[in-house]
């Protein structure tokens, strides 16, 4: 089943109601393996964005012409979604060329593997918003949690993302933090802790957004840090890096369904779930679709094996098969 490029809305925790741009996919293409994704192992590994393909600007400017025909009330157009949206080299072309036709704040999600080439970099500077990921401050940390592909060093992106921030668009950087049922490098001891803090202060970002899982990882043996850690956490940051800075993401977000124009009910839950993980309640919110008309249309999906069910914090999840 071939996804559309456009998928959404999805009703965000940090964005709202943001409609979401999949330039890379639909088979998740990542330089990183990290063991929280939510869409699972990276099966198809690559460096750098010589290594891919990718979509066209003309696809996504299409694309996105007719999607806005069908949906209004949107917060944020936002580049995520099968893999690391920097990997593909007309990111920069297509922001401009949505500004054209759009209002709508952009914001590019990436992993921050790539901010240290300059190619990358200028590309980002044309998004209203960057969220950028960053779970270490120390190397052993980062390949354990990230698991990069080769070439790529802690310090690089550091160093990018010290000098995007210097660039113009707003930079907000995600610390994701994970415990583990056995013994693995996590990010959520002291010592973790104030190499992040380090780390941060160097980059000086506009915000700093702590969370942790919301949805079943790439390893079933990570695990989410609890709501009273987590916000313990924060208020370290808080003390260090100032509370106007950071901002602590919890589980449980609830906002209206957006009133969506289905052209196909079934090619749109496919398209959220292969970039996002959900339980049949979230679907239904979130596109605004009748419990029983997405109760067939998962079936449906689940007997032509193109979804699998996942069991995680005892809710049932949705994964697109890859």
């Amino acid at each position: 089943m071939k996804p559309k490029i456009i998928y959404g809305p999805v009703l965000s925790r940090r964005l709202g109601r943001s409609l979401g741009i999949d330039i890379i996919g639909p088979e998740k293409t990542c330089n990183f393996d990290c063991v929280y994704c939510q869409l699972g192992r990276t099966k198809n590994k690559v460096q750098r964005p010589e290594d891919i393909c990718g979509v066209s600007t003309e696809d996504v400017v299409q694309g996105l012409k007719s999607y806005l025909k069908k949906v209004s009330q949107i917060d944020y157009i936002t580049f995520s979604g099968t893999g690391e949206p920097t990997l593909n080299l007309r990111l920069g072309v297509m922001i401009r060329e949505i500004k054209k036709i759009s209002d709508v704040p952009i914001c590019v999600i990436t992993n921050s593997s790539l901010v240290n080439r300059k190619d990358v970099r200028d590309n980002l500077t044309e998004a209203d918003l960057v969220i950028a990921t960053l779970e270490a401050g120390d190397e052993n940390i980062f390949r354990a949690i990230n698991r990069p592909a080769s070439g790529i060093e802690l310090e690089d992106i550091i160093q990018g993302l010290t000098a995007l921030k210097n660039l113009g668009p707003r930079l907000a950087i995600e610390v994701l933090f994970v415990d583990s049922k056995r013994e693995y490098p996590t990010n959520i001891s002291d010592q973790a802790i104030n190499g992040l803090i380090k780390a941060l202060k160097v980059i000086d970002p506009d915000e700093i957004q702590v969370h942790t899982l919301s949805r079943p990882p790439a390893e079933d043996f990570i695990i989410p840090v609890s709501e009273q850690k987590l916000t313990r956490m924060a208020q370290k940051f808080d003390e260090v890096l100032g509370r106007e800075k950071v901002r602590l993401v919890l589980k449980g977000l609830r906002r209206k369904s957006i009133d969506v124009k289905h052209e196909d009910l079934k090619e749109d839950v496919y398209g959220l779930i292969l970039r996002r993980p959900s339980t049949a309640s979230q679907i239904s919110s979130t596109l605004g679709i009748d419990a029983k008309d997405l109760a067939a249309i998962i079936e449906e999906l689940l007997r032509k094996k193109n979804i699998v069910e996942i069991t995680a914090e005892n809710e049932k999840y949705y994964r697109a098969v890859s």
